[in-house]
């Protein structure tokens, strides 16, 4: 297979919002360059984790070019450009190709669901719009539809359709796919890390990272070095605060944010109809931050 988007640690990286809900954009470029500096190899932006749903489109596309100009080709920008609209989603990701992505990152057309020969389509129909590569999200807990294997098969066949970011949390479904789609597979969710990657995943699109950059790169540094056993006692360690105890412990990204809050990084609040946590969640939180040596 040709070369991958990336390999290693990607982050799903937040937008910073000023107190009016505005973006925060010199706080953007910090964080963009936290990144870099913690070994960050790839940046999504504009994804769930970056609140790209609440975005105008000058906004989302604003944000994309922004950080292809602040990354300056360091890392790879894939740009979160899906929807579930085809005509909508095409023009978004030409603009954001022209805007300097690198890459775009497909989420399955949410809500008004479709069915697998509506997603070859959808998902053929931007493809053959773009020339930078495109990496497809299945994430049924959000979109309530799963990308079946032979879908991802047939989609394979596309020449600028090259990964898949899943976040299924399926470890059995992972390995059918490394095995059988014939494209780069990512894993999705933090505490999957480990063990797909021990299974041939090419990386990970991480909120962790947002909070550790330094330890989620150094944790599939380890992978990419066949060293599980140390990666996996990492991950272990940070077990609970990646998950429901700590930043899913509300709905992403509102725990995200709070837990930069909380290390002296104010990203600001979601915007609506996302809002901030209740403090008894946030002391939760912080709890979990404490035992990992985070505060």
């Amino acid at each position: 297979m040709p070369n991958p988007i990336y390999t290693g640690s990607g982050v799903a990286i937040i937008t910073p919002m000023n107190a009016d809900g505005s973006i925060n954009y010199p706080l953007f470029e910090t964080l963009i360059e936290r990144q870099i500096k913690g070994g960050t190899n790839a940046l999504i932006v504009c994804g769930t984790t970056g609140e790209a749903s609440t975005m105008t489109d000058e906004e989302h596309i604003e944000v994309i070019r922004f950080a292809a100009e602040k990354t300056a080709k360091r890392i790879p920008v894939i740009a979160g450009t899906g929807s579930n609209d085809t005509a909508y989603s095409t023009e978004l990701s030409i603009e954001a190709e022209k805007a300097g992505a690198d890459a775009l990152l497909l989420v399955s057309p949410y809500y008004n669901k479709t069915s697998q020969k509506g997603l070859v389509k959808h998902f053929g129909a931007v493809a053959d719009r773009v020339k930078i590569p495109i990496m497809l999200y299945n994430i049924p807990s959000r979109t309530n539809v799963n990308i079946e294997l032979n879908t991802f098969k047939e989609l394979a066949e596309h020449p600028n359709i090259k990964a898949v970011k899943e976040s299924g949390q399926n470890v059995a479904y992972f390995s059918e796919l490394i095995n059988e789609s014939g494209l780069d597979i990512y894993s999705g969710d933090d505490f999957m890390n480990v063990s797909v990657m021990a299974l041939g995943a090419k990386g990970t699109i991480s909120v962790m990272a947002n909070v550790i950059p330094e330890i989620t790169s150094r944790i599939i540094a380890l992978c990419l070095e066949d060293k599980f056993t140390e990666a996996g006692r990492n991950q272990q360690k940070y077990a609970r605060f990646m998950g429901t105890k700590g930043l899913f412990i509300d709905v992403n990204p509102i725990p995200v944010k709070a837990a930069m809050k909380l290390i002296g990084i104010d990203a600001g609040s979601c915007r609506l109809h996302l809002c901030d946590m209740e403090e008894a969640k946030i002391e939760k939180l912080r709890a979990e931050m404490v035992k990992v040596g985070l505060l």
